[in-house]
């Protein structure tokens, strides 16, 4: 039987998204307790520093996918072996600039990070980021493997395969973590991770879809073409690293390893909720840049960018309002009362973010039209706002104010300029997209009241309150999001999966 791989992988990227909650629930507390906030606050801080030197992909793995669909299109069977080599001797080469860019980072630590850590805390994070470089070396080359699945549409296998890291992840780094090996010990397990998964991905890729390379003919001018195309992906990827990972640099310098750690722990969550977005959005990458490459039809990538963010902002306004209603007791009862000002950082960054996250496949449509330059030079100059904003703001507020200097940035950036760019230059009926919004969003009137009075009322510190009123909260949005807000096709997508799940436990089970 066929599999509808985009059916498919977007249940599992959901099935993916619960796993991670679930695992971070139990798994997160564990961490955080046998590392210490300050032992965390360092990794955290490592992390960030060295996700900078992420940018060096210089946005090739989306170009990949643009470059691969024509020649795909087009049956070049030649042309598509001459980009694998290419792109894999572009990885590699920039696989090595990253251990070179690294090493100098690693040897300018103290400047870089300033006098708030102790000699022990600067030692350790200097051997937290070669190790952490080494990672992220190794996996420059493997872009090109997991571009070529994903511009395959294999969802199903690449799904499956994150759903297997994330559960080993834990059970690889709690036993070294309970052995005493702490932040070092940690990041070397998930190396050793990262490096297992990245094999399979290859193995996948040679073996199951035949991949080949042609090393003997690399096409300088498509290089010069790809690298005028990839230059404003770059861009967006620097604006990205300073807007989610300039603030632990500048709250580190600042206040030291306790204050990154609070951060840090906001930033997790907000993470999950930016992932929960592109789980959708991303099993259409290659949809949209098929439209675009066959016809062009700004209706139907209207249609398309309405479809997908009307079913993310059902998710996310569930998300949303349920940490704002739960989100606080939560905190101090998962990671510890240490990390209260968390829920206000979580919260900034959260609310900010969720125009783009409603609209992250937009991004992917300017890609394919080869309209991203001007979202790029608009972001470029967001950020650099935000580092304004943020440096002072830190230096009074800590984290809540980092993560106000990156709101603002992302409001003005995303909720205005943006929106006023996909009505009038990119085709997307901007217009009709909102009016859609508002009509879901009436539905949300009843489970904020709820909420409310919930908080009014109940002690949610108490696990019992929490758990039960938090389940009521959740059966009171879906009812009044299915009666009042969701069309019939995002009832049959929630609906059929079930119909058809209790119609095989009929006939396989139950008939048994």
């Amino acid at each position: 039987m066929k599999i509808n791989q985009l059916k498919a992988g977007a249940l599992l990227s959901y099935i993916y998204m619960g796993l991670g909650y679930l695992v971070s629930i139990i798994y997160t507390p564990i961490m955080l307790r046998l590392l210490g906030q300050s032992e965390y606050g360092l990794y955290s801080l490592a992390t960030s520093i060295v996700s900078f030197l992420g940018v060096l992909n210089f946005g090739f793995g989306s170009t990949y996918t643009h470059y691969y669909l024509q020649y795909k299109v087009q049956d070049d069977k030649d042309k598509i072996a001459t980009l694998n080599g290419m792109f894999l001797i572009i990885f590699s080469f920039i696989g090595v600039i990253a251990v070179m860019a690294g090493t100098i980072i690693i040897i300018n630590a103290d400047i870089i990070i300033g006098d708030k850590l102790s000699l022990s805390e600067l030692s350790k994070i200097k051997i937290l980021m070669f190790i952490l470089v080494i990672n992220l070396a190794f996996t420059f080359p493997n872009i090109v493997f997991t571009s070529h699945i994903t511009a395959n549409e294999k969802f199903v296998f690449q799904k499956l395969l994150q759903i297997v890291q994330l559960v080993a992840n834990p059970f690889v780094i709690l036993p070294v973590l309970l052995m005493g090996y702490s932040s070092i010990g940690m990041v070397i397990a998930t190396t050793v991770l990262n490096l297992f998964i990245e094999i399979i991905n290859i193995k996948y890729c040679l073996k199951r879809l035949k991949m080949k390379f042609l090393f003997n003919n690399f096409d300088f001018k498509l290089m010069k073409e790809m690298t005028i195309f990839s230059s404003y992906i770059f861009l967006n990827l620097v604006i990205d690293q300073i807007n989610w990972n300039v603030d632990k640099l500048l709250i580190g310098r600042f206040h030291g390893t306790v204050s990154v750690a609070v951060y840090g722990v906001a930033s997790q969550l907000n993470n999950y909720y930016m992932m929960i977005s592109t789980a959708i959005s991303s099993v259409f990458i290659p949809r949209v840049h098929r439209i675009v490459a066959s016809s062009n039809d700004n209706k139907a990538l209207t249609e398309l960018f309405i479809k997908i963010g009307r079913l993310q902002f059902i998710i996310l306004s569930l998300i949303s309002t349920g940490l704002i209603f739960f989100g606080r007791p939560f905190i101090n009862m998962w990671a510890g009362y240490n990390y209260d000002d968390s829920y206000k950082i979580v919260l900034i960054l959260i609310l900010s973010e969720s125009i783009s996250l409603i609209q992250n496949i937009g991004i992917e449509i300017q890609q394919a039209k080869n309209m991203h330059r001007f979202r790029s030079f608009v972001y470029f100059l967001i950020a650099l706002v935000n580092i304004i904003i943020s440096i002072p703001l830190t230096k009074l507020y800590k984290g809540i104010g980092a993560a106000f200097g990156t709101a603002l940035g992302i409001i003005i950036g995303n909720g205005l300029i943006m929106n006023l760019y996909y009505y009038f230059k990119v085709g997307i009926n901007i217009k009709l997209f909102w009016k859609q919004i508002i009509i879901l969003s009436k539905a949300l009137i009843i489970p904020v009241f709820a909420g409310l009075l919930i908080n009014r009322f109940v002690n949610l510190y108490n696990i019992l309150n929490f758990l039960c009123f938090g389940i009521i909260y959740v059966i009171i949005f879906c009812i009044s999001m299915w009666f009042l807000g969701i069309n019939q096709y995002e009832k049959d997508l929630f609906q059929k999966p079930i119909i058809k799940a209790i119609s095989w436990i009929k006939n396989n089970i139950l008939t048994f």
